[in-house]
């Protein structure tokens, strides 16, 4: 009865959770470690898929799109959130569009995990690093990367890269690593902001209504999403003063409009505007520990916490592995440009150069360091988990197992 009703509503284009799990509350429990809790987006627990990313076969379940996926994905991790020099989004897709049934989950694509993939008869691979990274200019066998962008196309498997969407995003790797070391009051390092289509606020004067109505018409030609906002007449008579916004590309050019007029270029001011900043999102988290604990019960921590038989460590200035260990600054994957200037007693990442960790060693700041993607393949797992509360259950997401570090302690 409960798989039938689970059909039926896939059949219109929805989905329920029917599971024991509460949406109603605001926070969610990182696996492994209950007492770390993140806030989430609250859901209402029936999820809704646009009926153009549905379709469904006769006397069959709902079948997903790769649209529908995206939109999934988008929803979880919005790319918005990625960094401006980042390569994120949907990387590879095919001329014939088929319905997404399996997706593979890596850290990296490589000879090794597309093999798996074109073993499982693939339909989408999540790779989180980008397999294309830099503009390329052909496509041959002999650069490797090019090889597999190649074989996936002749396989008609899409290819899609998160990056810096999930290692900014609130609940995403980056709470994920801070919470290995238990809970504790968590901030954002660096501050992710909200893009915005106004970029500057012009403000000048003009003499009369008449000469502010032409203006305006003008001003309109540079920007058709220029918005007005006008103040009433100053008390002396000496005009009316004028604000408007407008777009970076529109800037120039209003400028220019507004030089054409006597009153309007003796009073022109311009000031940029910032994007406003979304709370919990951004690089890098810094948690002040609610139980702090000695530098050696954090590196067993640490390790259990990304499956690792072994860490690299530097301990700071005056430091052993029995002092207390008070807050801890990450950063999955190359954390130094993120973490350089943050105060705190543990510095967890990746990786850092040679003298970036003599800096933080020198200041009294502890290192530990996984190699690069260790600090991010656990993660791989709750990406597949809200995945698959979100996807019909005839899509299989599948982490991959060929996937691994090339760097190992031998």
């Amino acid at each position: 009865m409960l798989s039938g009703f689970k059909r039926l509503l896939q059949t219109f284009g929805c989905r329920r959770l029917l599971t024991g799990t509460s949406f109603k509350s605001s926070s969610a429990v990182l696996p492994g470690h209950p007492s770390h809790s993140f806030p989430l987006p609250t859901h209402p627990p029936l999820y809704f898929l646009p009926s153009r990313c549905l379709s469904v076969s006769a006397g069959g379940p709902a079948l997903m799109e790769l649209k529908g996926v995206l939109e999934v994905l988008e929803s979880l991790a919005p790319l918005s959130l990625a960094e401006s020099w980042d390569n994120v989004g949907l990387l590879v897709e095919p001329s014939k569009p088929r319905h997404i049934k399996s997706i593979l989950l890596t850290n990296d694509l490589t000879e090794a995990v597309m093999d798996e993939a074109e073993a499982m008869n693939c339909d989408l691979i999540i790779s989180y690093h980008p397999p294309l990274f830099r503009p390329i200019k052909r496509l041959i066998q002999k650069d490797w990367k090019q090889r597999l962008a190649v074989r996936a196309v002749e396989a008609g498997m899409a290819v899609f890269s998160p990056h810096t969407s999930w290692d900014s995003v609130r609940g995403g790797v980056n709470d994920w690593l801070v919470g290995g070391l238990g809970s504790g009051q968590v901030s954002v390092l660096s501050q992710a902001h909200g893009a915005t289509s106004k970029s500057h606020r012009v403000e000048f004067m003009v003499r009369s209504s008449e000469e502010l109505e032409v203006v305006m018409e003008e001003l309109k030609a540079c920007d058709g999403g220029t918005t007005l906002e006008r103040s009433s007449s100053r008390p002396d008579g000496s005009g009316i003063h004028v604000s408007i916004t407008c777009s970076d590309s529109a800037l120039a050019h209003s400028v220019q409009t507004l030089q054409r007029h006597s009153t309007p270029s003796q009073s022109l001011s311009i000031v940029k505007l910032e994007e406003p900043p979304l709370p919990g999102h951004g690089q890098g988290r810094l948690s002040v520990l609610d139980e702090p604990v000695t530098m050696a019960t954090a590196i067993q921590k640490t390790k259990a916490h990304l499956g690792l038989n072994h860490l690299r460590l530097a301990l700071g200035f005056g430091k052993t592995l029995e002092s207390c260990v008070h807050s801890v600054a990450v950063c999955a994957g190359s954390g130094a440009s993120v973490l350089n200037g943050v105060k705190s007693d543990l510095y967890v990442t990746g990786e850092m150069s040679h003298h970036e960790v003599l800096d933080a060693v020198a200041k009294g700041t502890c290192v530990i360091l996984s190699d690069h993607s260790n600090s991010e393949r656990g993660f791989l797992s709750v990406i597949r988990e809200r995945l698959a509360v979100r996807l019909p259950d005839n899509v299989t997401v599948t982490v991959s197992k060929a996937d691994r570090d090339p760097l190992q302690v031998v």
